[in-house]
């Protein structure tokens, strides 16, 4: 699906990128960024399908969602326990790089 018809989905459905962000616990920068890709990824793409038909047929996709509870992706990169370690080390003056939690 494109950009535009992920848009036109949302529009069916009567929601902006930041409130669509938000009912699936996303980042409204990271929905936003898929404008300069030639698709979004297909979980979006069926979520907003199926929203947008939902509304079409006055189904109330808030309400079905309503006891939801999303929970934010945690951001990409290191774990808090290797940050944790880095930050450690460097208190006491060196640096230790770890992969997969042991020592390089």
């Amino acid at each position: 699906m494109t950009y535009k018809e992920f848009l036109r989905q949302l529009g069916k459905a009567g929601l902006t990128v930041k409130e669509f962000s938000e009912l699936v616990g996303m980042n409204r920068n990271s929905v936003s960024n898929y404008a300069g890709r030639t698709s979004v990824p297909t979980h979006l793409a069926v979520i907003s399908k199926l929203m947008g038909e939902m509304a079409e047929q006055g189904i109330d996709f808030r309400q079905t969602l309503e006891g939801l509870e999303a929970v934010p992706k945690k951001p990409r990169g290191a774990s808090k326990h290797r940050r944790l370690a880095d930050v450690q080390d460097r208190s006491e003056g060196t640096v230790r790089r770890t992969k997969g939690g042991q020592d390089e």
